[in-house]
């Protein structure tokens, strides 16, 4: 049998509603060391089309032919010994990007940094994530990114092992750092005391900070206050992103208070397990209402229920209200929620993506929605109903709207129990002329080999899927080979197919990599 890594293993142990990689990845990777007393280790970033890079410096040259290196250094999950590193430091200064991800960095190797990055006219982004710095390493590190001429606008920081005197420093920091636009400190137990450190900095006249990420962070509500103060005050931040803190319904009203008095021009907003309740809607509808530069809610994982949809609604069908994006998983919804949410879809052209993976609307929500989606007012584009206790029985809606409806380009159906019964359907409908999804996720679905001649006969007459993910079904080398002969097809034009978690024979894997050897522009993961 030819074992591949599971998608857990491959992907981290991110939210299971997180977005899925967009690439192809083969290896395995080594999770990143929590920091004593911190948050659990933060999730692997999310790779990239491409396996990953080992030791390379980009912009078209290596470490050993560093002489037409120009722009970035670009290394991610290799330790470097100490020879490799005392090569790495000259090449820093004359770069802008410098990305140091997973690579054993560690204080001492922080303050050969500091002076290597001493007085640098280039640098504009630095990404030190998952490496073990510590305060003091952090410390030493920002000594020499201080200075007027310092260009850096983006530093990342994810899991460093930072407490509160970080955040001194990082205070201090943001004073001399003029042209700082982005700021990660996500999994860092910096704590509220370490949080109010850093407010101090932010409200600085000099600081211009846009985007601030604090997840899992180990806030509570305590802490809110310092930063409802800067959401007040400054009229730079466009995103904040404080997930997975415990921040309660105290803690995120005190946020919404510093919103609603606030002329900043935020764009994002990500609140998701920071417990929540349906009280704060009443809140948030509100902010949405009076906010048209807010693009981005996420409240994913919390108890907001229907009542709190509810409360939430009239926030969103205000005619200021341009919002894009809205992440709704796990939040107690049922299909009295769905209908509520299904009056702004029809209402708002603004309105493009939607996720309410995780919550047991059941069928009847699946049919409010595809009855939705079937109004020409609706302009939704991507739909995330993942785990949603749909059956078979929704599946002619859902077949029916997919047929017909031209904007919707990414469907996620996974974990429902359709069934190769439910498949059928949805394959009818996506072989009709009409069709246009391009990303349809059905994983975890009871899925057998019998619905694999359909799945392939769909490949052959819808020329708009790029992507299939058919992962974590019962299927093996009998139903798989009959997908692969409709893929070598000139006519088949899907980009991507997605199998993890399906374990197939050494000749059919010799005859997947064949395929995708002979047909460049498809990738087939598993």
């Amino acid at each position: 049998m030819a074992l591949r890594a599971s998608r857990k293993e491959l992907l981290g142990c991110g939210s299971r509603w997180d977005r899925p990689d967009r690439g192809p990845v083969r290896a395995t990777r080594r999770d990143p060391a929590p920091c004593p007393g911190g948050p659990a280790p933060a999730p692997r970033p999310r790779p990239q089309s491409r396996r990953p890079r080992r030791g390379r410096v980009c912009g078209g040259a290596s470490r050993e032919n560093s002489a037409s290196v120009t722009m970035s250094v670009d290394i991610h999950y290799e330790q470097l010994s100490d020879t490799q590193w005392m090569e790495l430091l000259p090449l820093m200064q004359q770069q802008q990007v410098v990305r140091l991800v997973d690579c054993g960095i560690t204080e001492a190797r922080c303050q050969d940094m500091g002076s290597a990055l001493r007085g640098s006219p280039a640098l504009a982004e630095l990404d030190l994530c998952n490496n073990q710095l510590g305060d003091g390493g952090l410390r030493a590190l920002l000594q020499g990114l201080h200075g007027p001429a310092s260009k850096v606008q983006k530093l990342s920081l994810q899991n460093c092992c930072l407490t509160e005197p970080a955040c001194g420093a990082l205070a201090d920091a943001l004073r001399a750092l003029p042209a700082l636009r982005e700021l990660c400190l996500s999994y860092n137990p910096l704590g509220d005391p370490g949080l109010r450190l850093l407010c101090r900095g932010l409200l600085d006249p000099q600081c211009h900070i846009e985007k601030l990420q604090m997840e899992y962070c180990s806030l509570t509500a305590a802490s809110c206050e310092a930063l409802a103060e800067v959401l007040r005050t400054k009229r730079d931040l466009k995103e904040l992103m404080v997930n997975s803190n415990d921040l309660s319904e105290a803690g995120v009203r005190a946020l919404c208070g510093g919103l609603a008095d606030s002329t900043c021009p935020l764009e994002a907003l990500k609140l998701e397990s920071c417990g929540l309740t349906s009280a704060n809607c009443r809140d948030l509808c509100g902010i949405v209402a009076s906010k048209a530069s807010l693009c981005e809610l996420y409240l994913g994982n919390n108890k907001l229920g229907d009542v709190g949809i509810a409360e939430l609604c009239p926030g969103l069908l205000s005619p200021s209200s341009r919002l894009k994006t809205l992440w709704l998983w796990e939040c107690d919804i049922t299909a009295s929620g769905c209908r509520d949410l299904c009056r702004v879809l029809r209402a708002k052209e603004s309105l493009k993506e939607l996720s309410v993976a995780g919550n047991e609307v059941g069928d009847e929500g699946g049919r409010l929605l595809c009855d939705t989606l079937l109004e020409p007012s609706c302009w939704l584009e991507s739909l995330w109903v993942k785990s949603c206790s749909f059956t078979a029985a929704c599946c002619q809606h859902f077949s029916t709207m997919l047929a017909q409806n031209t904007r919707l380009l990414e469907l996620q159906l996974g974990s429902n129990k359709l069934g190769d019964e439910g498949v059928r359907a949805l394959c009818h409908g996506l072989s009709q002329p009409g069709a246009t999804l391009r990303e349809l996720w059905l994983g975890d679905c009871e899925l057998t080999n019998s619905i694999c001649s359909s799945l392939a006969a769909l490949l052959l007459t819808n020329h708009s899927l790029r992507q299939l993910d058919i992962s974590n079904n019962c299927m093996s080398d009998p139903g798989i080979l009959q997908l692969a002969e409709s893929l070598q097809q000139p006519s088949c034009t899907l980009e991507k197919l997605v199998l993890f978690d399906i374990y197939v024979s050494e000749h059919t894997d010799d005859r997947l990599r064949a395929l995708e050897e002979s047909k460049p522009g498809l990738k087939i993961i598993y």
